[in-house]
């Protein structure tokens, strides 16, 4: 029998059996050797189960050590150094605890009163960041395991983990997420090192390229954009979609001859997020065009004799004769939506087929106003501020459609003055099921501009194919306010209207919640006990607020984990999980106190 040589002089048989897997070791441990035979060989003068357990110790070895079990093979390259401080001992328990708990209790309604550890290591991570401190070696598998288990946990989970991670990562297939480069810059050069930078460019996976990109974007604009134009023609449609996407970071006006080249491009999409990229830029030669295409569907006019500021006449009438002259009350906005989608719209962005339930040319007009330039409506309207242009009545039904359009635009273009004018106060935003009206015009949506008879509307400039409900997504607008205002606005939103269209709004305001928000959402679902209803109706907002407020609240709270009389009309048992639910609570938050003690250099 000829023999192999195997790596470091082992020499391996070619009747070698594999190794036996964990699970087999098991089985044979707990059914006993003498029942079942052992998937090992014992060596001469040991015995069949000390043969076992040696097997289940080499198993444990390797398993720690994150090798699957193989032939011996060449020593892997020593791993990177990590110079960062490491953990304090009180923390490093923690994050093993955390890890450990990482699937969870299980599902049901009733939580019981512990904390869901579960939900507390995206916030733990993101806290030892802040520090600086490197991964214990030892978790380093664990981390792993998390974070390919849970998307939302790479990037922290990565970026704390460091180049051993990686290096851990090339030993086992089952971590190979984490030399992709998404969410991770340690895999990536420098800003000294311009040849590496170029070979895994030309060379490197397709996410690798993505996270360089992205990352090269956030450090040097220009060079992330000189990279990109150097292969953009040689690059595949679906891959320079992803590539323009990350021209988001650093996106300025000298973007602007690369993006506007992109509006000629084969793909349809490509061409899209060009024009989406442009828009975002008021001072684009797109945003100008679409600014002349938009003013063209809007005018101002009087509703009283007729006169348009811009010089043409409208000939709308006031039905009931009561608007003073001179007043914002004697004007209105008459929309004409547009009857085609030229060639030179549609390589402008504009797509000319709608969604299903849409109508073509309220689709076409909702696409020219979003990206038109936000600031130019002053100037084209009398000089009036956005409240006051929100303000003004709607003609023919396009109220809706008009704001809705300037929403998507205050939201694409940043633009704090117009979110404020559409968001307008809390306490006059209507709900409805997740559509609002929203804005000053919100308690005048019957104003009478919007039944007035018009000439514009026998030309066809009519909505009839236009959406009954509103489109405008409040949390996305609320990003464009500055956080503390932001989380002013939903307090005293969640003062007026309660929780039950709060959750994607408080999903947007910075952690931990300010006092009066914090005050606001306690408050809310103190009453929602009152109320008797089961806390299982706000166990969403329940779980913001256990890894949202903030941790010195603590013992404010306690007070809301007695069991107080359970009201006559209520629904039976509810009292006693609130007092669970607020037990949670408490419980959450001083163990997330504690953590950030123990995270304390």
């Amino acid at each position: 029998m000829i023999e192999a040589p195997g790596a470091h002089g082992t020499r391996l048989g070619p009747a070698a059996t594999p190794e036996p897997s964990w699970d087999e070791l098991v089985s044979s441990a707990l059914l006993g050797t003498e029942r079942r035979t052992p998937p090992v060989a014992a060596r001469e003068g040991r015995s069949t189960a000390a043969a076992l357990l040696d097997a289940a110790a080499v198993s444990t070895v390797r398993r720690r050590a994150a090798l699957r079990p193989a032939p011996a093979r060449e020593r892997p390259v020593p791993a990177p150094a990590d110079p960062r401080p490491p953990l304090p001992p009180a923390a490093r328990r923690r994050l093993a605890l955390l890890l450990a708990d990482r699937n969870g209790a299980g599902g049901g309604h009733r939580r019981g009163t512990a904390p869901d550890l579960t939900e507390l290591l995206p916030q733990w991570l993101a806290a030892a960041a802040q520090h600086g401190y490197r991964a214990p070696e030892a978790l380093l598998p664990a981390l792993l395991d998390a974070a390919r288990a849970r998307t939302d946990l790479r990037t922290a989970a990565l970026d704390f983990a460091g180049p051993r991670a990686l290096w851990l990562a090339r030993l086992n297939d089952e971590w190979k997420f984490a030399l992709r480069g998404v969410g991770n810059t340690a895999a990536l050069p420098g800003a000294d090192e311009p040849k590496a930078v170029r070979t895994l460019w030309e060379e490197g996976l397709f996410a690798e390229r993505v996270s360089l990109l992205a990352a090269l974007r956030r450090r040097d604009p220009a060079a992330g954009l000189a990279l990109l134009a150097a292969t953009w023609s040689s690059e595949r449609a679906e891959d320079r979609l992803m590539f323009l996407d990350s021209l988001r970071e650093g996106l300025s006006m000298a973007d602007e001859p690369f993006l506007e080249q992109a509006l000629s491009d084969r793909s349809r999409n490509v061409r899209a997020t060009a024009a989406e990229l442009l828009s975002a830029l008021p001072g684009t030669a797109l945003a100008a065009r679409m600014a002349g295409r938009a003013r063209a569907c809007v005018s101002l006019v009087r509703t009283e004799d007729g006169t348009d500021p811009s010089g043409t006449a409208a000939h709308l009438t006031d039905p009931s004769g009561t608007q003073a002259v001179g007043s914002d009350d004697a004007w209105a906005l008459v929309v004409q939506a547009p009857r085609a989608c030229d060639a030179a719209m549609q390589r402008d962005g504009v797509v000319p087929r709608p969604p299903t339930g849409r109508g073509e040319r309220a689709w076409w007009l909702s696409q020219l106003l979003e990206a038109a330039p936000l600031k130019c409506w002053s100037g084209w309207l009398g000089g009036r501020e956005p409240a006051e242009i929100v303000a003004l009545p709607v003609a023919d039904g396009w109220r809706t459609e008009l704001h809705d359009a300037w929403c998507r635009a205050a939201v694409r273009q940043r633009d704090v003055a117009w979110t404020r004018a559409l968001l307008g106060a809390p306490a006059a935003a209507a709900q409805s099921s997740g559509t609002y009206v929203i804005g000053p015009a919100a308690t005048a949506s019957t104003a009478p501009a919007a039944s007035v008879t018009t000439a514009a509307a026998m030309s066809g400039s009519a909505s009839p194919d236009s959406p009954a409900g509103s489109s405008r997504d409040l949390a996305r607008l609320l990003t464009v306010l500055p956080e503390e205002e932001r989380a002013r606005w939903v307090a005293e939103y969640i003062a007026a209207h309660g929780l039950s269209d709060a959750f994607r709004m408080l999903g947007v305001c910075a952690v931990p919640w300010t006092e009066p928000l914090g005050r606001a959402v306690v408050d809310a679902l103190d009453i929602a006990r009152d109320a008797g209803s089961y806390p299982w109706s706000f166990s969403g907002v329940m779980g913001l607020a256990e890894r949202c407020l903030d941790p010195d609240a603590a013992d404010r709270l306690a007070m809301l984990t007695t069991v107080p009389d359970e009201p006559a009309d209520g629904s039976p048992g509810a009292v006693g999980y609130w007092s669970e639910a607020f037990q949670r609570l408490v419980g959450t938050l001083r163990l997330r106190a504690t953590m950030r003690a123990e995270l304390a250099p």
